[in-house]
């Protein structure tokens, strides 16, 4: 009977819970401009809660508190209306339950299903098992969002309320699903103008990744949250009175720098904490007067604030005249404080704040579930999926390589450049003057011979940069050469010059059939698959169009070793099928296996090599342990030469051996996107192994330079040298330091002494 009553009472605190979250939703839908349509929501939220009833998240909670909180998300961090909040609350229906998109279609309309089909075709589907789950995935998301626009802002929320909710994942699910947020879900957010989901994601993908380079980072933000608090007072309190005279409506924020974008910086730049100048940064918004554009009004507060302080004359950022593709507007200047500091201001309106925050979504209003397009600016908007399907038309992408195709060119930094005529082009920054050239035509790309940039004559590798005004020159005799891919960086380019080279490709491996049934026909053979793949293989070929080609393209001439293979055994002519099919009780000799022995977990050790193998068995929930013991049965790549000390994760690779990287190696990054079921966890476990480390310098050559730089290593540390280099060249000293340390912190240490030698300007590991 107490069983029962604690039961009753559980659940009752459950339907308590689950009633309070919705309440919170609707009272948010309820204060936001869109239209009531209250009575849609609940019925949506309704038919939600049976479907998913009894069903737990692995955290614990009903399931529905996740479709819940995902249209939490959609309506109050993003802005939108009541369809995408239905069609949150029912994006797991189709997936999870027995309900279909019919169903979905019959009860709450057809735009409304669309968007649910839409999110379900992103999460289902079967791929192999050398296929990018991940890829594919963010292939279906691609082509669902020229249909709507909110399938994938319905995403990002998704995936949002995942990593708020990660703790409760095994930790290999955690660096799969924190390195693909990082590596795809954070730059889309940022490139529809998400900015506060783009961050938040960043810093939760952080955390994950690296818990304890967040912890120290927090820690340290809290440290100087007072002399902040105090920098930003006594820089504000002129730019107030300033502002005030100019009679405007408007607040000043403080905007300080996120933990992983410090991490960011301080791993690019090779700097510390403390070496940080732009952790706070200062933010107006005004609302603008009646008789005053906003773009007039942002440089009068420019001109008032820059006689308070002197600006930097490298560091004017103009998002006013042309915004960024996400719909990004602002004025940035950086100016100096009173107390010796660099401080950004950036100078927005309400409407600029807006568009910051809720990016594109900022622009739409929703009437009976459709779509409004409100200004110009969503241009843009149809640019960037016009660039997406240009990246989609490419029909054979490998999965890493789709990949990179998304990250160079939907979240790359812009340029602007002119054509001769004076018309604006925006490219990826990292461009170059054959990409613009199959920006302008396909017919320019294809005949290109070189540009003119700025009137002078420039290869056709050369990186173009805002400003420049562009000018192709072609030839008619000129064709596609397959460098070229080497040459361009943007999607279009390249999918064009892979298009280009195909159809030449099969004209040569036509011709190298041609030549190959020639070559068969004198020599009264019958030309078979098996003798073909022979062929192939004997010529360290991957294919036999790789076979054809080679012999359209004259690399390969056909003589007395092919006929060898050809014919087979004593020289017999063959017919179809090879000489093996007429004797029978010769098997085929059998490929090598590995021969392994069990070292745990359903691990074996490779006799060929000593590396680990991993079987069927195989728990990847269950972190590995490298020890001084097994250290020599890992593979660990050149990518990011891991130590002890470092966040590492492992990889089981084709072979099924187990590479050992750097959670925050960019092969890494990719891994965890591509191929998120082959990432397991790993930990360090060694004692008295030891590792390469590489520290490079650059400073004043003054006396006693070098003896400082030793007594550091040798006294202070007693860390063993291998080797030490110092060059000296017009009173700069250069040079590298190779050690042998046990643990990261070795390193970090040493560097943080030899950075305390005044003449040393640069001290930074390079491996």
């Amino acid at each position: 009977m107490n069983t029962y009553t604690d039961d009753a009472l559980s659940i009752q605190e459950e339907e308590a819970m689950v009633d309070e979250a919705f309440q919170k939703l609707l009272d948010a839908y309820l204060s936001s401009p869109h239209r009531k349509k209250v009575e849609v929501i609940t019925k949506a939220f309704n038919f939600a809660r049976h479907a998913h009833k009894g069903v737990r998240r692995l955290s614990g909670e009903p399931y529905i508190m996740h479709p819940l909180a995902v249209a939490q998300i959609a309506c109050s961090e993003i802005g939108l209306g009541s369809t995408s909040i239905c069609s949150a609350l029912l994006h797991d229906v189709v997936e999870d339950t027995d309900y279909t998109v019919e169903d979905i279609a019959n009860i709450f309309g057809d735009k409304i299903a669309q968007i649910v089909d839409g999110l379900t075709k992103i999460s289902g589907g079967i791929f192999g098992d050398k296929a990018s789950l991940q890829a594919e995935n963010f292939r279906k998301l691609l082509l669902t969002m020229s249909d709507d626009i909110r399938v994938i802002l319905i995403k990002i929320c998704d995936r949002l309320h995942n990593m708020r909710t990660l703790a409760s994942q095994p930790a290999n699910k955690q660096y799969k699903i924190a390195g693909e947020t990082l590596y795809i879900y954070a730059p889309l957010a940022n490139r529809l103008g998400l900015n506060k989901v783009k961050t938040e994601l960043e810093d939760l993908s952080f955390r994950y990744e690296h818990p304890h380079e967040y912890e120290l980072i927090q820690a340290k933000l809290n440290m100087t949250q007072e002399k902040r608090t105090a920098l930003f007072e006594e820089f504000t309190a002129p730019i107030y009175q300033a502002l005030d005279k100019l009679g405007l409506e408007y607040e000043i924020k403080a905007r300080v720098k996120t933990p992983y974008s410090i991490w960011s910086k301080m791993q690019t730049k090779h700097i510390t904490f403390d070496e940080i100048y732009d952790i706070l940064a200062v933010r107006i918004i005004f609302k603008p007067k009646p008789d005053v554009s906003e773009i007039n009004e942002c440089f009068n507060i420019y001109v008032a604030i820059t006689s308070l302080y002197k600006s930097h004359p490298d560091r004017l950022r103009d998002w006013l005249s042309h915004p960024k593709a996400n719909g990004y507007q602002a004025l940035h200047v950086t100016l100096m404080s009173h107390l010796g500091q660099w401080i950004e201001v950036q100078i927005r309106s309400q409407r600029m704040d807006e568009v910051a925050e809720h990016g594109f979504a900022a622009h739409w209003k929703y009437k009976d579930g459709d779509v409004v397009i409100e200004n110009d600016e969503d241009r843009e908007l149809d640019n960037w999926l016009g660039t997406i399907k240009e990246i989609l038309d490419d029909p054979q992408p490998d999965a890493m390589d789709f990949l990179d195709s998304i990250k160079l060119n939907l979240f790359a930094s812009e340029i602007f450049v002119f054509t001769p005529k004076g018309e604006i082009k925006t490219l990826p920054a990292g461009s170059t003057a054959l990409d613009f050239a199959f920006i302008i035509h396909s017919f320019l790309g294809t005949h290109c011979i070189g540009a003119k940039v700025n009137h002078k004559l420039v290869p056709l590798s050369h990186k173009l940069s805002s400003g420049d005004q562009v000018e192709i020159i072609t030839s008619k005799s000129q064709h596609v050469m397959p460098e070229w891919i080497n040459l361009v960086y943007t999607a279009k380019a390249r999918n064009k010059i892979q298009v280009a080279l195909r159809k030449d490709a099969r004209y040569i491996q036509r011709q190298g059939e041609e030549i190959i049934k020639k070559f068969f026909d004198e020599n009264e053979l019958v030309m078979t698959t098996a003798i073909l793949d022979k062929l192939t293989k004997m010529h360290e070929l991957a294919k036999r169009d790789d076979l054809y080609y080679a012999i359209g393209n004259k690399d390969i001439e056909l003589g007395d070793k092919d006929l060898d293979v050809a014919l087979g055994k004593k020289g017999e002519k063959q017919a179809g099928g090879g000489w093996r099919r007429y004797v029978p009780f010769v098997k085929n000799t059998p490929t090598k296996e590995e021969k392994t022995t069990p070292a745990g977990n359903g691990i074996g050790v490779d006799s060929s090599n000593d590396l680990f193998v991993v079987g069927k068995d195989f728990n990847k929930k269950m972190p590995i342990f490298i020890t001084d013991d097994n250290i020599n049965n890992f593979i660990f790549p050149d990518c990011c030469n891991c130590v002890p000390g470092d966040d590492i994760l492992g990889f089981i690779n084709n072979k099924k051996h187990i590479e050992i990287h750097n959670r925050a190696c960019s092969v890494a990054n990719k891994l965890k996107s591509s191929y998120g079921n082959r990432i397991i966890d790993a930990k360090w476990a060694t004692k008295d192994h030891f590792f390469e480390a590489t520290i490079t310098l650059k400073g004043i050559d003054e006396l006693g330079l070098l003896n400082k730089i030793t007594q550091v290593l040798s006294s202070d540390f007693n860390i063993n040298m291998t080797k030490l280099f110092i060059s000296s060249d017009n009173g700069i000293a250069e040079g590298y330091i190779n050690l042998r340390i046990h643990h990261r912190n070795e390193v970090e240490k040493i560097l943080t002494e030899l950075k305390s030698i005044t003449a040393l300007t640069e001290v930074k590991q390079t491996k």
